[in-house]
């Protein structure tokens, strides 16, 4: 019995660590093709009609240019803590050319300025203006926050949930991703002891991370280790428990242990 609790440990525990090097090769991959495209200058937005059979890998951290006009009375705030503290990421969907929507986080604003940005109930009227984006493409996050739900009804984002956000403003056409307007502060995201401005202008772009924890190496190393520790210690209940059983034969024919 020993035996198989002490084999069924290890299996589980080497399945961990093999899944801890997979996710290093991923992310490896994932920190290699963030890199190159931070260095690369804006191509253009991918056409809508491609839209669909696009994969994050495909389109995450592109950077990207695009016009279009803003629809201001759909904006959306959503909760968001950054260097400059908490405060709220401004969303506001582009009208592109062809009519379909692109929903651009223009950046982080204070809690202070809530009321400065988010439109009125009800609020409704046409594109406005003709602006020129260029910014990087993120993946929806979808569901909410850690323990709290996006509550649409109430405007209340806890995520930017680019589905979600799509259908509760009636959005045409909308893409599956949104744009972190601007280039992310290098200085900021390569010194963690930084801290922008706290003055103007607002929405303040340039706040997208870009550095990616990569420690799986050391959970891998972690898990295999304790499946060899478990291993081992295995092996001794096991002999443990053959040496009991041999000695108490022995007695049970009159010899001594």
């Amino acid at each position: 019995m020993v035996a198989v609790l002490c084999l069924v440990f290890v299996v589980g525990l080497l399945r961990l660590g093999t899944w801890q090097l997979e996710r290093r090769t991923w992310k490896l991959e994932l920190i290699e093709r963030v890199t190159q495209r931070l260095q690369q200058p804006p191509v253009d937005l991918p056409d809508s009609q491609l839209w669909a059979g696009l994969q994050p890998a495909e389109f995450e951290y592109l950077y990207v240019k695009t016009t279009g006009q803003w629809l201001t009375d759909k904006t959306v705030l959503t909760q968001a803590t950054t260097a400059l503290g908490s405060g709220f990421w401004v969303l506001t969907p582009l009208v592109l050319s062809d009519g379909s929507s692109l929903l651009v986080n223009r950046g982080f604003v204070p809690a202070a300025q809530r009321a400065q940005w988010q439109p009125p109930s009800g609020a409704s009227g046409a594109p406005v203006g003709n602006v020129s984006i260029q910014g990087l493409l993120r993946k929806s996050e979808p569901d909410g926050g850690f323990l709290r739900k996006n509550d649409p009804a109430s405007q209340r984002w806890f995520s930017r949930d680019v589905t979600a956000i799509a259908q509760a403003q009636k959005l045409k056409s909308p893409a599956p991703f949104f744009l972190d307007s601007g280039l992310p502060d290098n200085t900021l995201n390569n010194n963690l002891e930084a801290r922008p401005s706290l003055t103007g202008p607002w929405p303040r772009e340039g706040l997208t991370v870009v550095r990616f924890s990569n420690s799986h190496l050391v959970y891998a190393i972690t898990w295999f280790g304790l499946a060899v520790m478990v291993l081992v210690a295995g092996g001794f209940v096991v002999r443990y428990e053959r040496r009991l059983r041999r000695g108490g034969h022995n007695t049970a024919h009159g010899y001594p242990r």
